[in-house]
């Protein structure tokens, strides 16, 4: 049994050291073959790795709007915007209410916790330096809703709340905008011709070590934010904005920008979501809200990452189809080009599966070969990429398995026809061939 064995290894060991042989013979060529499957399989996972990064950060700013939260946001109704302003002054008026948030918090079954936002972009002045925010009054629990970090200091509290205190708290981005060379903490910035004493410092709005530019699902970029008390921003500021063209305006009022809606439990949140719609709808004439559920978003983003990596990987399987097929033209010249060998062997008593397992070995070793390359680049490129663009990328372990699994079964499959077309050889016809 021991000598079986060890006759079997040796065998093996031939055929691989005859493959090697072969394949040293014509190096160029066996080179050029092989990068067919290495670009095939840096593609598979450079692509995929490309495809996982950008779900990753979609996936991660949804998580950060909250699961168990329901978002309510006031937009402009679509009679509105198509207006000009040939009718000269006026003013418009709608959005969220306060009503509205009485009405939720005392209607909908299992919301929890309830956070009103007021928002104004404006410039925050400190001395020489300025820079342009997005100004929000809102709660002390705001935080906490969304998953947000105090860095240095504190948030609103609820005295500031009540005593309509001059504070506020910048996002870590808009600090060295304002105080390049010291500390924001305890100083003062200006907003229009308010003053306000900088209490904390909130840690920045990131997914995956990249700070979230856009709102979710696209849109406009949101700059950096500085949050006040709600009701600060509602004395200082009003609930009116004007917007003059030449000699007219155009004042709109909104009472609240945006309002999120924490329920209890996570399975009760799709028929909240729905009641708050049928609520809203009824309290309002025009359609100048929008409600955005989260976690209704998070499935939609989990079927799109299947979709879009099968897409991906379809594209980039077609490489490997490529090399697959290279590697069976060479194969086949190969065999062309070793008819006498061929026929010396099988006239010394090779076998017809003698023949058939030398052409596989050497096909699959041009398959490996290529396949451990296209791992290697694979990973050096998604990461590269990401070092010297924002883009997120992520190698996934089953990437690498799936990519060289395939060349090296694409490798075998496309060396299947050449080996049997050696092997159906007669010797005495591959003796006579010159």
């Amino acid at each position: 049994m021991a000598d079986s064995r060890k006759h079997n290894l040796s065998k093996v060991g031939r055929v691989v050291t005859l493959g090697v042989k072969s394949l040293m013979l014509h190096r160029l060529r066996s080179l050029l073959t092989t990068l067919g499957m290495v670009f095939g399989v840096c593609s598979v996972i450079a692509m995929l790795a490309i495809g996982e990064g950008a779900n990753y950060e979609a996936q991660e700013q949804i998580k950060g709007l909250g699961s168990q939260n329901i978002i309510l946001r006031s937009i402009k109704p679509s009679e509105e915007k198509g207006r000009t302003q040939s009718r000269g002054s006026r003013i418009i008026s709608y959005g969220l209410t306060y009503e509205d948030v009485r009405a939720i918090n005392e209607t909908v079954p299992g919301v929890s916790v309830i956070v009103p936002d007021r928002k104004m972009r404006d410039y925050v002045y400190q001395t020489r330096h300025r820079a342009e925010a997005e100004i929000v009054g809102t709660v002390p629990w705001y935080p906490s809703l969304r998953s947000r970090t105090i860095e240095q200091g504190r948030f609103i509290n609820d005295a500031d709340v009540m005593r309509q205190g001059k504070v506020c708290v910048l996002e870590r981005e808009l600090a060295p905008s304002l105080f390049p060379i010291s500390r924001a903490l305890g100083k003062t910035v200006r907003v229009g011709r308010h003053y306000f004493e900088v209490v904390g410092i909130l840690q920045p709005r990131r997914a995956r070590g990249k700070v979230e530019a856009r709102s979710v699902g696209g849109g406009e970029a949101v700059p950096n934010r500085l949050f006040i008390p709600l009701t600060t921003a509602r004395a200082l500021f009003g609930e009116m904005s004007v917007e003059r063209h030449g000699r007219t305006f155009q004042a709109e009022e909104v009472q609240l920008h945006e309002v999120t809606v924490q329920v209890e439990r996570l399975e009760d949140v799709e028929g909240a979501s729905l009641v708050i719609r049928n609520l809203l709808a009824l309290a309002h004439a025009r359609k100048d809200f929008d409600v955005v559920v989260p976690m209704e978003l998070l499935h939609q983003a989990e079927r799109t990452k299947r979709i879009f990596n099968t897409v991906l990987g379809s594209i980039a399987a077609i490489s490997l189809l490529v090399g697959g097929i290279g590697i069976m033209n060479i194969m086949l010249a190969s065999v062309s080009e070793r008819t006498r060998e061929i026929g010396i062997r099988r006239a010394l008593g090779a076998r017809k599966r003698d023949i058939i397992s030398q052409f596989l070995v050497e096909t699959a070793m041009l398959a490996s070969a290529g396949g451990l390359l296209g791992v290697v680049l694979g990973i050096v490129i998604p990461t590269v990429v990401g070092a010297l663009t924002d883009m997120v990328t992520i190698v996934t372990w089953w990437s690498l398995v799936v990519a060289f699994g395939i060349s090296s079964l694409t490798g075998v499959v496309f060396g299947l026809y050449p080996a049997y077309q050696a092997a159906q050889m007669h010797p005495v016809e591959a003796l006579r061939h010159e």
